[in-house]
């Protein structure tokens, strides 16, 4: 039967349905909780949490389920920009900035990845999923002799395996269709542009480890597509952006919601490191700039404010509309809904395509 793989073993899960953890504040409790009550994995995007407000979030998500989730952070990479970097950003960022109130930022950062593991330990969460890299050696260590399951991110193969050497227990397999930020951590964003169809074979066929397909998977379709294709689950990210449960702002939801296929683009220009976003003014504004701008997450931290204030004042043309490349296929409604739309529809197709007995 399909609901029954290596990952659902592993993971100790109903259904191989992963809902993404997407930072700045979009997966709720009651989302994270409503996947996981109905059979898959609900996860806490938790990049840009400061570790004490995640840690209260993560409460409230036990008082909502006791069925397993995940917590999803960001790992610490290095930045090359300097404060000329910074001014030049701030210098484009000016009008923006005036049309809005704001002052200009001073791209200061916080570094919480080792105290978010921290509480990630002491709050007994058994699966953990990085993004933007692999964390050091002694945390992975550390996290394993907690019994907790690591899952990384991979835009490559040589990415995947990378992972596998790291110990990671499964790897996301990230296709380039994919909403918001690219995983990529080894080598050049332009040369980790690989589809999804392309990218999960390829890794499965180079790594033991259960290899989780993601990239614009928004229905029962690409489920099987990618079971198929020998993913042992998979994670979707934009499915639940639209959802009654998530916290994405009305104008986000909306511009997923009422755009097309054609109308997603790369952009580096909210936060300094390649995103799959809905075009719009701001990125468009910016696009020649792109190589100018400081590296992540200093860009996206002068960014921060401009976007929070452009969904107050309803300018989503400076807002980050993150999406993948499959928008008519989004729905609002709730998660719950989604996920038994998805299993239902799932079942019609293998009963089709199963040979009778």
């Amino acid at each position: 039967m399909w609901k029954q793989t290596r990952l659902t073993e592993l993971l100790s899960l109903e259904l191989p349905i992963i809902q993404a953890g997407m930072a700045g504040g979009i997966t709720t409790p009651e989302l994270i909780a409503e996947v996981s009550n109905t059979g898959g994995l609900g996860s806490l995007g938790a990049g840009y949490m400061d570790p004490s407000d995640m840690q209260n979030v993560i409460i409230s998500i036990k008082q909502k389920t006791s069925k397993p989730f995940a917590v999803n952070v960001f790992v610490p990479g290095e930045t090359n920009s300097n404060s000329s970097h910074i001014d030049t950003s701030n210098e484009l960022l000016s009008p923006y900035l005036k049309e809005l109130g704001l002052e200009e930022g001073t791209g200061e950062i916080k570094h919480v990845f080792e105290q978010q593991l921290e509480k990630i330990i002491e709050e007994g969460i058994q699966i953990c999923s990085f993004t933007f890299g692999l964390p050091p050696k002694e945390w992975i260590n550390k996290l394993k002799a907690n019994n907790v399951l690591l899952i990384g991110t991979a835009t490559t193969v040589e990415e995947a395996v990378l992972n596998e050497q790291a110990g990671m227990d499964a790897v996301v397999a990230q296709g380039y269709e994919a909403g918001g930020h690219r995983g990529t951590f080894n080598g050049s964003f332009q040369k980790s542009m690989i589809g999804t169809m392309s990218l999960v074979p390829q890794v499965v066929d180079k790594v033991s480890i259960p290899v989780i397909a993601a990239g614009s998977i928004m229905d029962a379709r690409g489920l099987m597509a990618s079971l198929m294709l020998g993913a042992q689950g998979v994670q979707m990210g934009t499915a639940f952006v639209t959802t009654k449960e998530s916290s994405a702002k009305h104008q986000h939801k909306q511009a997923i919601l009422n755009s097309s296929e054609d109308a997603t683009v790369m952009t580096s220009a909210f936060s300094g490191k390649p995103a799959r976003g809905i075009n719009n003014q701001f990125i468009q504004d910016m696009e020649p700039y792109e190589d100018t701008l400081p590296d992540y997450p200093i860009q996206n931290s002068l960014t921060k404010k401009i976007r929070a204030t452009a969904a107050l004042q309803n300018k989503p043309q400076y807002m980050s509309l993150w999406s993948g490349q499959s928008p008519r296929l989004s729905r609002d409604s709730r998660a719950q809904e989604i996920i038994k739309t998805i299993v239902s529809e799932a079942d019609s197709i293998f009963s089709a395509y199963s040979p009778p007995t």
